[in-house]
């Protein structure tokens, strides 16, 4: 039976999210939060090969492309608290929570904030004030942190070049750039080329560094099984990553590569990424 993807938008309070559905309404549920500059599109050839076993959202964050909110927000702790809302609007129960880039930074601020998930899998990114955080933001190549997090700068500089600007990152940290098709970087431009959706991917950047201050405060030990996973080809040792999740308090942790995929892992390699994820997911 072939698997379709639907489109909705949830309507609550003053938000609207934009999702991607697909898969078995009652069966166990996966939420996918994807990162910058991406939409909830970047993962639908995981949800094409998810959907048989589980139900399957794919969300726009808060503010990016067919999500509306009343103001920008950054914080990763208050964006995950809409993501929370809106799983208690849609009544979801048995989630897992998968988070590229942005999105693992939010799945981790929902862990500490709220550890109601079955499991969650975070990928590609570093966790603001989590080693190696204070190694990761000195590394040259990665100048657009300290970019984007100048107020109004980077809005003026992009405006009007967004195709480009958003090409230097999928053909810089890609290990595979063609994997990121014409009709995905498209779609993508649109879904930040409004001012409010632009301001909104920089804002994700300018909230970091409260982030940080926020992630390092102590918190409680945390048993929710948590999967780190990222492309064999993205710079950094897994390994830093994994001691940097245990100190802060993560006590159930497995990591895993994919092979031939840097930093926009679920799309360079869907197949092997989502096999990945559903070995950890099946114990």
């Amino acid at each position: 039976m072939s698997t379709t993807i639907s489109t909705h938008d949830v309507t609550l309070d003053d938000r609207t999210f934009r999702i991607l559905r697909a898969g078995d309404p009652c069966a166990p549920t996966i939420i996918f939060l994807h990162g910058w500059p991406q939409d909830s599109t970047a993962w639908k050839e995981i949800l094409l090969l998810a959907a048989h076993e589980y139900q399957c959202i794919a969300v726009d964050l808060p503010g990016i492309g067919g999500s509306k909110t009343t103001g920008p927000c950054g914080s990763k702790i208050l964006l995950a608290h809409q993501i929370h809302d809106l799983i208690a609007h849609l009544g979801l129960k048995n989630v897992t929570m998968v988070g590229h880039d942005v999105g693992g930074m939010i799945t981790f601020s929902y862990l500490r904030e709220f550890g109601s998930l079955n499991s969650a899998v975070i990928m590609n990114t570093v966790i603001p004030g989590v080693a190696p955080w204070d190694d990761v933001i000195r590394i040259p190549w990665l100048w657009h942190f300290a970019f984007h997090s100048i107020p109004d700068l980077p809005e003026q500089v992009t405006a009007n070049h967004l195709p480009a600007y958003f090409d230097y990152f999928y053909d810089a940290t890609s290990a595979v750039p063609s994997s990121i098709s014409k009709a995905s970087r498209s779609q993508f431009v649109s879904s930040y080329q409004s001012p409010d959706s632009l301001r909104q991917g920089f804002e994700f950047y300018r909230a970091l560094w409260k982030d940080a201050q926020e992630n390092a405060a102590s918190s409680d030990a945390i048993s929710i099984p948590l999967l780190y996973l990222r492309g064999d080809q993205e710079n950094g040792d897994i390994n830093a990553y994994v001691a940097g999740f245990k100190q802060a308090g993560m006590t159930n942790i497995q990591s895993a590569l994919v092979p031939g995929a840097g930093h926009f892992t679920p799309q360079e390699n869907p197949a092997d990424t989502w096999s990945a994820i559903r070995r950890f997911l099946r114990g």
